[in-house]
This record gives C-alpha cells, structure tokens and sequence, in this order.
C-alpha cells in the first residue's frame, strides 16, 4: 500500500509533473474544427517561435503525437532527395535518429563518441570536410539519456560555415536552455509539449526555417508526418489536417502563459539548474556520485552511478522510491549500470529534498549504506 495518497511525482525527462492550472486547462472541450480552437493553436505556434527570437523567419509547425514523430517528420520531411546526414551519437537519443534515417531509407553517417563525452563541434567539421556528400547534421541537443548539454551554437557556426543544413534535436532542451535563431543557424529545431514547457505529452513540433519548408513540398515519405503539407493546410484553413490533441493543445496555452510569468527561458533554466544542484548535493552526501562531470551536466536530467553493492537492485529500489512518493528513471547507458533523477516539471527545491528524502529511506530499507 502506498506510504502517500498524491499522485506521485515524476522525476523523469517527460512526460513530468504539470500545476493545476495546466491541468484544469484540461477540464474543458475543444471543437476541432472551431474558430475558438484554431485561435489556440495560432497562438500556441507563435509563441513558440517566439522562444527562439524565430519571428519572421522561421514557422512552426504542430504535429499529433510524441516528439519522436516530430523528429522523423523533420527529417522526412527536410531531407532532399540523395540528402546525407551526419549524426554524431553518444546516447540513445541520438542512436534513434539513426534508426528513424535507417527505416525510412535515408543516407546517414554516424560519428561515434564516447556516452560521457560532449559533441565536438571541430569532430563534426572534420567529417563534413571528408565527405562533401554530406548535406545534412542532426543532432541531439540534450541527450537525455545521460544528461549531456552539447555546445549548440558552436556546432551551428562550424555547420552552416561548411555550406550544410542543420536539424536540432531539442527535445529535453527547449524552454530551459536559450536557442536564438538569430545568431544560431539552423533549418529545423525539434520539440514536444510534455518537456521544459511542462505542458503534457502528445504534442511534436518544429521551429522551421521559412525558406527551407517552402522548398519541401512533396518530399516527405509520410503522409501523416508531412511538414510542410501540415503546414500549408494550417495556413490555407487554421486547421489541422487530421483530428487533432486538443486538450494537449489546450494545457500547452497555458503551460506557456505560466512559462512567461515565471520569466521565459532565462528563469526557468535557473529554476531547473536550481533543482540540480540541490539534487548532485544531496544524492552526495548519500554516496550517489554523477556520471558526469559538472561542466557536461544540463539542467535537466542528472544520470547517477548505480551502488555498487550487492544488494542493489533497481526494481526493488524503483518501487521502493514510488511508494515514497517519487518516479524515478532507469539508465540508458550499455556499459555502466546507472539510474536517472529528472529535475524538470513542477518542482521546487523542497521537492528535490523530499526525493533526496525518499532515496535515502529506500536505500536503507534495501540494506544499503546511505553515507558517502
């Protein structure tokens, strides 16, 4: 039986713990086709350009479902006939855009990294510069499955220096970590509703540069996951072409409100690395020791060494956390046993101390040493 009786809260990468008022945005019924709704979903987009100074020059384009479908839509969707995609990878995030290329069919080349190591944007030049057939980077720009911030911008001026096209993976990263259209090229940035924006899950999109979609018409391998045919649509109608998530739309409207009252991106970056300091500090004096190193870590999801101990177990450790109150995440690594805190969501620093909490209780009761 549960030691709490609240939902609990998820300390995860998303979908993450959203306030009421997100929530009660819920409470209410959309017509799909109405003025009313369509009035939402502009607003919506163009708030979301907004976030990356995008006015103007780029557009954004919703699409149904999780942000893994607005990462192949992206692709399918930009990606030119004989296009060819470098993917650096060193997470798992990162490995699926090398899935999603491979399935669909597409050229891609991977440049292997260490799962600890940033993206380097000089690694990145010397690969374009080996093969000029490679007319595409797409990259990971928070690789969740660690918890590394890779150096965007910097990766950007070496791309668009070398004459190539740029896709962003920015899904554990938009809303909380400072994107600029303005001085950081790129043709595609990649998001969903159920991450730093803290609305819930159901909701892809992608920040796209105007003249890049405009060149896209008929390119895309899907038809469900056609940008620009979505795009077009919106605009011709201020509809979307197929039924959309309306409560998802709805909640994102006002997880947006809520995310400019707190202060944009700048104030909810800080929250959030708030959060994980409190969190590295606390899980320390527990003897949990980060994967990473300070300067490698994002705000968002901190990837911690599992005990080694033998009376560690993940499973029994994960129930005990949740009936403490708290949803944890496994690892994502394939040569270190890990396990992952997020500090995304609804959440303050008395929150993070009350998992510290929960952590420590669960350790013990496993017959695990809590001292570092």
């Amino acid at each position: 039986m549960p030691l709490i009786d609240r939902d609990p809260l998820l300390l995860t990468p998303g979908p993450l713990s959203t306030s009421l008022r997100t929530k009660q945005a819920m409470l209410h019924d959309w017509g799909s086709w109405d003025a009313g709704f369509n009035a939402v979903t502009a607003e919506v987009c163009r708030q979301l350009v907004e976030v990356v100074h995008g006015d103007g020059s780029h557009v954004c384009v919703p699409l149904q479902g999780s942000g893994s479908f607005a990462v192949e839509a992206a692709l399918g969707t930009l990606l030119p006939p004989g296009g060819k995609v470098l993917v650096p990878n060193h997470g798992a995030y990162c490995a699926r855009i090398l899935k999603i290329l491979a399935t669909m069919g597409r050229q891609a080349v991977e440049l292997a990294l260490a799962e600890d190591a940033a993206m380097d944007p000089a690694a990145i030049d010397a690969a374009l510069a080996a093969d000029p057939a490679i007319s595409h980077v797409a990259v990971v720009h928070c690789e969740t499955g660690t918890g590394i911030l890779n150096p965007l911008a910097d990766i950007a001026a070496v791309v668009a220096a070398r004459g190539r096209r740029l896709i962003v993976d920015a899904m554990s990263s938009f809303g909380a970590v400072e994107i600029d259209a303005r001085t950081t090229p790129f043709d595609a940035v990649v998001a969903a509703s159920g991450k730093c924006l803290e609305g819930v899950p159901g909701m892809g999109f992608a920040i796209v540069r105007r003249e890049a979609l405009e060149a896209c018409a008929g390119r895309s391998h899907s038809l469900a996951l056609d940008l620009h045919d979505q795009w077009q649509y919106l605009q011709r109608t201020t509809q979307w072409r197929f039924t959309p998530p309306t409560h998802v739309v709805a909640a994102l409207d006002e997880a947006l409100r809520q995310f400019q009252e707190e202060g944009g991106v700048a104030a909810r970056g800080a929250r959030y690395a708030a959060n994980r300091d409190r969190l590295v500090q606390g899980m320390a004096t527990l003897g949990l020791a980060p994967l990473l190193r300070p300067e490698l870590q994002s705000p968002v999801i901190v990837t911690f060494h599992a005990p080694a101990h033998p009376a560690w177990d993940f499973g029994a450790f994960y129930r005990g956390v949740r009936e403490r109150g708290f949803i944890l995440y496994p690892g994502k690594l394939t040569r270190i046993e890990t396990f992952r805190v997020g500090c995304i969501g609804a959440l303050a620093l008395h929150d993070i101390d009350a998992v510290v909490d929960a952590v420590a209780r669960t350790l013990r009761a496993l017959g695990l040493p809590t001292h570092a």
